[in-house]
């Protein structure tokens, strides 16, 4: 009996001694699993924070990673200028540091030609791809006084020309050829813009077509204006036509050499440099009841600022009042960098 015992608990003790390794397994998989959820749970938290290192980044985090090495100037005097109505905006984090009536109403005259190009850049696939103008795009125009580019009607013009005719000289058959192109009507295409101008949060602005004639009903502010910049420079396109100078469009059916735009911006900036900067570029704007208007963005300091102004009035000695304010707070501007920096 003794060893009938003895042979049954070395049996046992060996059933025993080789489920171990089974048991072991299991124990390595349940780590090994654990393991991986937890790698898993870090790469998503690691995701999570670059998302939101980004988003917070476009929300102003550079200026104020910056700010520890150089200053930021966080409030300037922009008054004693010709305009009316005047927002200086950085463009990262889109902190308003100086204002003159900048959320009241204003009309944005050619202002509004901005809206026009980045909703169409947006939504043309092909800027190579070809437009005929036809003569209800220049209806109205010439008695309207509106400035045009010089395209004709019947010609056959590139997308990515009639946004420099746009731009550039503000040319109103340019505007109207891209509006008809995109969305069949002028009035079609101002509830694109509308739609654009909600989404950005342009809560005061309203348009009724894509030139900028005065209309009661077609307002903005420079608030707004500036908002409206400071998204379309982060376009690829629109950012490369605002800052040219001089541009040649493409041979066309009417224009064997074409046509070279100048952008009326710089035709009356004979300097673009500015205290500690330059200005980068613009688009300008005029009506009798808009007064002078400029949208303009410029480097200073090694930061990207934006200046909207509005309602400026010229006179014999001054036709380019809105422009010469832009040099004057930029200059201001540039002064207040070096003196934080001093």
């Amino acid at each position: 009996m003794a060893t009938k015992r003895k042979t049954t608990g070395k049996n046992t003790r060996g059933r025993q001694r080789r489920a171990d390794p089974g048991r072991r397994t299991a124990s390595k998989r349940k780590k090994r699993s654990a393991g991986r959820l937890i790698l898993c749970a870090m790469i998503e938290v690691i995701v999570l924070l670059v998302i939101g290192v980004i988003v917070a980044w476009n929300q102003g985090l550079s200026d104020w990673m910056q700010s520890f090495t150089s200053p930021v100037v966080q409030e300037l005097d922009i008054s004693g200028i010709s305009s009316s109505n005047a927002v200086l905006m950085q463009v990262d984090g889109g902190h308003v540091i100086g204002s003159v009536n900048g959320e009241e109403t204003m009309y944005p005259a050619s202002l509004t030609k901005m809206m026009t190009a980045i909703v169409a850049i947006e939504n043309i696939g092909d800027l190579d791809e070809k437009i005929t103008l036809t003569d209800e795009n220049f209806s109205g125009l010439y008695e309207e006084d509106a400035t045009q580019a010089g395209f004709q009607s019947g010609e056959s013009v590139r997308a990515i020309d009639l946004l420099y005719g746009a731009l550039l000289p503000s040319g109103a058959e340019c505007c109207l050829a891209l509006a008809t192109y995109v969305s069949g009507s002028e009035d079609a295409f101002a509830e694109q813009m509308n739609q654009k101008a909600e989404e950005l949060g342009m809560d005061h602005s309203h348009f009724c077509d894509t030139v900028g004639l005065h209309d009661p009903d077609h307002y903005s502010t420079p608030e707004d204006m500036a908002i409206l910049l400071k998204y379309c420079i982060r376009n690829d396109t629109f950012r490369e036509i605002i800052q040219t100078a001089r541009y040649s469009t493409g041979v066309t059916n009417v224009h064997p050499d074409g046509i070279t735009f100048y952008s009326t911006l710089f035709k009356s900036l004979t300097d673009a440099s500015v205290t500690g900067g330059q200005i980068l570029g613009g688009k300008t704007g005029y009506t009798d009841e808009a007064g002078y208007c400029l949208a303009s963005f410029a480097e200073i300091g090694g930061r990207e600022y934006i200046l909207v102004t509005g309602g400026a009035v010229g006179d014999s000695t001054n036709t380019a009042p809105h422009i010469q304010d832009a040099v004057t707070v930029y200059n201001r501007l540039g002064e207040a960098v070096q003196a934080l920096n001093s």
